[in-house]
């Protein structure tokens, strides 16, 4: 090999270390990886730090939450907004509401709803879509863990039961939901202050669970007819 050649062999093996060097100095998005938890982008306009999501969860998960705030859609559009009693369980938000309250009838129209929780240094806002849950281990599940924390609740049928619940729940059984998040807001109201906003999974898309639940969006045969209907107009 000529001297000129491995001049220039050198040479290209020095700018192909400096290119790797550079780039695993520089610095990484403040992003969670996927898989392993929520995908953050700072709000804060003050320089504050992105929050961190485990501040929220570690409270969730202990369920010492303030009560939750769940807002519907009504029929003409406005929203609807009513305290429930909710479980935060495995990253989900369980609930039950009566089928004819309006916050029932609203979700069997339009099942995208929002959350609100006042948690001790953080405000905390869930986006997600409700849908019911009507296996009875589930069912027994939940029964469980509300008469753990107070409320009697038993299983009857597809639903559950009590002796008494909030004046406003409407007559039982009460139909149970369930919320996967799919985007979280969180605005810190003690320090480290900051505003962060958290995607659990990309939005849009119809919210069909499997395994025992029945959801509350538009049926398959509906869901194609709107299909053709866009695909009409492009």
């Amino acid at each position: 090999m000529s001297k000129k050649a491995a001049s220039r062999k050198t040479t290209a093996k020095k700018a192909t270390a400096a290119r790797i060097t550079a780039r695993k100095a520089a610095p990484k998005r403040a992003t969670t990886p996927t898989g392993k938890g929520p995908t953050e982008k700072n709000l804060d306009i003050y320089g504050s730090a992105p929050l961190m999501w485990s501040r929220a969860l570690k409270q969730l998960e202990a369920r010492t939450a303030a009560p939750y705030w769940l807002a519907t859609t009504n029929p003409d559009g406005r929203p609807h907004v009513a305290a429930v009693g909710a479980l935060w369980l495995d990253g989900k938000i369980y609930f039950t509401s009566g089928t004819r309250t309006r916050k029932g009838r609203n979700l069997a129209a339009k099942p995208a709803c929002v959350f609100s929780v006042s948690l001790t240094g953080i405000d905390l806002v869930v986006e997600g879509s409700a849908v019911r849950i009507t296996d009875r281990p589930t069912l027994l599940r939940l029964a469980q863990r509300y008469a753990a924390q107070g409320w009697p609740a038993s299983v009857s049928g597809v639903a559950l039961t009590a002796k008494y619940s909030a004046p406003s729940a409407g007559p039982p059984p009460w139909n149970l939901y369930v919320v996967r998040p799919t985007t979280a807001f969180g605005v810190a109201t003690a320090e480290p202050w900051g505003a962060t906003r958290w995607q659990f999974e990309p939005r849009g898309g119809d919210q069909t669970w499997r395994g025992g639940v029945t959801s509350l969006s538009r049926p398959s045969s509906d869901r194609r007819a709107v299909s053709r209907r866009r695909s009409a107009d492009r």
